[in-house]
C-alpha cells in the first residue's frame, strides 16, 4: 500500500489509513476558519487568511458581470437546445475552467447540435472532426504542402486550430491519431514540420464516444483520459422533451443556418474564466479534495477489501486539479465567489468516472465506478 505524503509547509497532510476495520479518515486541521456550510470565514467575500493562493479574490461586481455573461450564454443555448440541463452545466463548467470534456451517448442525442450551439451562442469557430480508422494526425493537426507557384513549402492548418473542437467518436481513430491530440490538449499548440502553432483562445475539445458500437473502435488510452477535465453520460430525453424537439423541427429552430438571436465575444469568455480563477477555496476544501483522492488510490481500509480490489487504479493528481478548477466554475455558475463541499460532491462522477478505473471482475459483477466513487465519497468526511 502507498504511504501517504509527509506533511509540509504546503498544507495539511492526509493521515494515514489506520488499521482494519479502518473508521473515516479523521478531520484535519486546516489553515483558516471554516463553516459547516462551506462558506469560509462566514462571510460572503471571505479574505486570504486562509486561502494557501495569494492575490485579489472575485468582487460582487464580477460576479454581477459574470452572472450577466452566463445569464446571455444559457438563454441563448436553451432557445435552440430542448433539456439537456446535465449537459449545459457541464459544457459551461469545462469551458469556463479552461479544460476539455469527454461525452459518452448513444447516437442521436444531439452531442454535435449541443456543441455547435454553445460555439454560436460565444460567436466562436467551430469546427467538427469525424474521426475515422483511417484518419492520419495531420488530417487534424495540419501539414505541409508544396506550392509550386512560389517553389517552396507553405503550412496548412488543421481543423484543431479553432475555439470549439468536436471530435465525434473519437474512440473510432487509431492511438496514433489520437496521440496527436494530446499535445494539442495539454499544450494548446500543434508542431508542424518542427515549427509550433499556436492554438486560439479560448480553446475547448469536445470529444464523443459511441459505447454501444464496439466494432472498428479503439479503446482511449488512460494518458488521454486523464487529460480530459470532466466525462459526461448523455441520456435520453424525457418524453415530454422529445415532444418539444419534434415542435422545433417543425418551427424551424433547429434548422442548422438559424443561429442564436443573442451572442457574447471570446473576450467576454476569457474575463469569465479569469474571474473564476480567482473564486475563493477555502484551505479546508483543498485538503477534502486531497483526502478523497488519497482514497481512491488506497481503498481497502476505507470502503472495505472486498470493494477495493475492484479498483485497478486510482486517481492521479490531474485529479485533484479537475476539482479544484471545476468546482469555482460551478461556484460562479451558482452565484457564488467562494467553493462549498457540495461543489465537490455535486462534480464527484464527473471528475472521477473516468479516472477511478476498475478491473474486469467489477464489469462481470456490474458493478459501475459511479457506484465505488459514491462509497468513498461516504467514506470521507466533508468539512
Amino acid at each position: 500500500m502507498n504511504q501517504p505524503y509527509p506533511a509540509s509547509n504546503a498544507g495539511p497532510a492526509v493521515p494515514p489509513p489506520p488499521p482494519a476495520p479502518a473508521p473515516p479518515i479523521s478531520s484535519v486541521p486546516t489553515a483558516g476558519p471554516s463553516t459547516g456550510s462551506g462558506n469560509p470565514g462566514g462571510s460572503g467575500n471571505p479574505g486570504g487568511s486562509g486561502n494557501p493562493a495569494s492575490g485579489p479574490q472575485t468582487t460582487d461586481a464580477e460576479l454581477s458581470r459574470a452572472t450577466e455573461i452566463l445569464r446571455i450564454i444559457t438563454d441563448a443555448y436553451s432557445a435552440k437546445m430542448v433539456g439537456q440541463e446535465r449537459l449545459r452545466l457541464s459544457l459551461l463548467i469545462s469551458l469556463i475552467a479552461g479544460g476539455h470534456i469527454l461525452l459518452e451517448s448513444v447516437p442521436g442525442l444531439a452531442k454535435t447540435t449541443a456543441a455547435s450551439t454553445l460555439a454560436d451562442t460565444v460567436r466562436a469557430q467551430f469546427k467538427r472532426i469525424q474521426c475515422t480508422p483511417d484518419l492520419l494526425p495531420s488530417d487534424i493537426t495540419g501539414n505541409q504542402i508544396y506550392d509550386a507557384a512560389t517553389g517552396s513549402f507553405r503550412t496548412v492548418l488543421g481543423p484543431v486550430h479553432a475555439n470549439f473542437v468536436l471530435l465525434d467518436e473519437i474512440n473510432r481513430s487509431s492511438a496514433k491519431t489520437q496521440s496527436a491530440m494530446l499535445e494539442a490538449m495539454q499544450e494548446h499548440q500543434t508542431t508542424i514540420g518542427g515549427e509550433v502553432h499556436h492554438l486560439p483562445r479560448p480553446f475547448l475539445v469536445i470529444a464523443t464516444q459511441n459505447p454501444i458500437e464496439q466494432e472498428g473502435t479503439y479503446e482511449l488510452p488512460e494518458a488521454q483520459m486523464d487529460r480530459f477535465l470532466l466525462k459526461e453520460i448523455v441520456e435520453y430525453p424525457s418524453p415530454a422533451e422529445e415532444f418539444e424537439i419534434l415542435n422545433r423541427i417543425d418551427s424551424g429552430v433547429l434548422d442548422p443556418d438559424r443561429h442564436v438571436g443573442s451572442a457574447v465575444s471570446l473576450a467576454d469568455i476569457e474575463q469569465l474564466q479569469e474571474i473564476a480563477s480567482r473564486v475563493y477555496v477555502d484551505a479546508s476544501i483543498r485538503n477534502y479534495i486531497v483526502q478523497l483522492a488519497y482514497v481512491t488510490r488506497n481503498p481497502a481500509p476505507y470502503i472495505g477489501e472486498e470493494r477495493a480490489r475492484l479498483i485497478k487504479y486510482g486517481a492521479s493528481p490531474r485529479a485533484s486539479i479537475a476539482f479544484l478548477q471545476a468546482s469555482r466554475a460551478l461556484a460562479l455558475l451558482m452565484g457564488r465567489t467562494h467553493v462549498v463541499p457540495e461543489d465537490i460532491r455535486t462534480l464527484r462522477h464527473l471528475v472521477l468516472r473516468h479516472r477511478v478505473l476498475l478491473t474486469f471482475e467489477a464489469d462481470a459483477e456490474g458493478v459501475r465506478s459511479e457506484d465505488i466513487i459514491d462509497q468513498i465519497f461516504a467514506a470521507v468526511p466533508t468539512p
